[in-house]
């Protein structure tokens, strides 16, 4: 830790200025320790990639129209530059030279999901798509042939526009069809892949595509089609998970999780009020969809809050639908493993009076904000603040008891175009180490993915933002890829199973 007292006679903005500057220079200099022990035996390091942001492809060999595909050709564009991900990375035609990347590499897994549009173009099972089939078998089946563990997301973002097109995740409708498809992927590719997850970031796909309608389908519907989209995804997702345990699990021995992006929410004060809201918004964040699945229902802050907002607009019961007495036996306890996707932290203080008024955000009632002293990275929302993973993870443990937790994204951005990224190499070993500290406190994490391979279509931003190990040449027709200096650094953690250079055995 640092400890630092600067005098500064305020009189004057000379020294204003300077005691400014030094807080600067301290505070970047101030790193936590690092720990250097190694990972366990069996720990998995990784990385990952989505269908939608890498494949393009978007309409050859059969694939059906998702709802992102309809959602970048709007005129005018809501995409940053009027991109789209018709290309992408063209990985659909070059997942050969991305699983050698991969094997160079030297990963445990590689975390990438199967476009449901391209298996099944309308979303329904009576009309499979061979050729996508194909494509995924091929691509499972050369990471295995390289020893990189494939784990599978069902989900991420991309509905059929058939069935966006009566309601999508706010229509029930939708779990059948999702279970359908699920069923699908087990008889289909389950005797190679022991690692599934149903959902990556239902939070997005539902608070950012129906409530404030920043993601695809782009519906608003503040605090209604929010929470109607995340009652059937959680249905959805329970039923997937019993699919799997009755009929799949003794045979193909794998398991079946959800994951969930979230912040670490941090306490502005020692006051009760900032305490109880930034618990709050890690309720309304994560527990909005894992306290449902470990413990049978919404967060009682999330009914609570919610019911008695719904009161004072004058509904007759809660916006936050309810489950029935059925349905909260089926989903308690339906994951084998809780997702978690960090990026940074923010400050949370309590909000005090709020507008009645409909929505997730305003329901949540919180003030948010980040420190100037973090380091900034290319994405606005996006502060390095390594601490926060740690108690994040400490906080899953602590609410949700030793269920295992699998990192399945980590990362940074920069501005898509450098190679020189070293606030990669700072991040991801600041972050690692604290993993490893989070070991140590007891808290069972099994793997760490990095987000994310390799630049990709950064859904709205376009391709203006990189998370990338490597570095994409997208003006160029074969979509070169170029190791940026971070690989060099990850590539040695693959390696000594450590963050540091001075590796010991734990």
């Amino acid at each position: 830790m640092c400890f630092f007292k600067i005098i500064v006679n305020t009189a004057t903005m000379f020294r204003q200025s300077i005691w400014v500057l030094c807080v600067l220079v301290i505070s970047a200099t101030c790193k936590q320790e690092l720990n250097n022990k190694r990972f366990p035996q069996g720990f998995l390091f990784g990385t990952a990639t989505s269908a939608y942001q890498i494949e393009g492809a978007w309409n050859e060999d059969g694939k059906g129209e998702s709802n992102w595909d309809v959602f970048v050709h709007r005129v005018p564009s809501v995409i940053k530059n009027n991109e789209t991900a018709d290309v992408a990375c063209d990985s659909y035609h070059k997942y050969k030279d991305d699983v050698a990347i991969l094997k160079d590499m030297g990963v445990d897994h590689y975390r990438f999901s199967i476009a449901w549009t391209r298996v099944l173009p309308t979303g329904f099972v009576n009309e499979v798509n061979q050729a996508g089939v194909t494509y995924y078998k091929n691509l499972i089946r050369e990471l295995k042939a390289n020893n990189i563990l494939p784990v599978v997301t069902m989900f991420h973002y991309d509905t059929p526009q058939t069935l966006e097109n009566i309601g999508g995740f706010t229509n029930e409708l939708i779990v059948d069809r999702f279970v359908e498809y699920a069923q699908f992927l087990f008889e289909t590719f389950g005797d190679e892949v022991q690692y599934w997850a149903t959902f990556n970031e239902p939070k997005q796909t539902c608070q950012g595509g129906y409530g404030i309608g920043t993601k695809a389908p782009g519906v608003l519907s503040p605090g209604i089609g929010e929470y109607l989209c995340a009652h059937n995804l959680i249905k959805a997702h329970a039923e997937v998970w019993h699919l799997y345990d009755k009929h799949y699990r003794h045979k193909q021995n794998g398991v079946v999780g959800i994951t969930m992006d979230s912040f670490w929410a941090e306490p502005n004060s020692d006051s009760q009020e900032d305490q109880d809201a930034a618990e709050r918004m890690r309720q309304f964040i994560y527990g909005w969809y894992a306290n449902a699945l470990v413990n049978g229902d919404y967060p009682e802050v999330m009914r609570k809050v919610i019911a008695e907002r719904s009161a004072a607009q004058g509904f007759k019961k809660s916006r936050l639908p309810q489950f029935t007495e059925k349905q909260l036996q089926r989903i308690k306890g339906a994951v084998d493993y809780l997702g978690v996707n960090y990026y940074t932290t923010y400050m949370v203080k309590n909000q005090g009076d709020v507008p009645v008024v409909s929505g997730w955000q305003e329901d949540m009632q919180v003030e948010t904000y980040q420190k100037d002293e973090w380091q900034r990275s290319s994405s606005a929302w996006l502060r390095v603040v390594p601490w926060g993973i740690r108690k994040l993870l400490n906080w899953l443990k602590t609410t949700y008891g030793d269920i295992p937790i699998f990192i399945t994204e980590n990362g940074v951005s920069d501005n898509a175009t450098t190679h020189d990224d070293q606030i990669r190499i700072d991040y991801y070993q600041q972050h690692i180490s604290n993993v490893r500290d989070a070991l140590d406190d007891g808290v069972n994490v099994f793997g760490y993915t990095a987000w994310s391979l390799m630049n990709n279509f950064e859904w709205i931003k376009g391709y203006t933002e990189g998370f990338g190990l490597y570095h994409v040449d997208f003006s160029s027709a074969n979509k070169t890829r170029t190791p940026k200096r971070s690989v060099e650094y990850f590539k040695k953690v693959l390696r000594t199973r450590c963050a540091t250079d001075d590796c010991v055995d734990a």
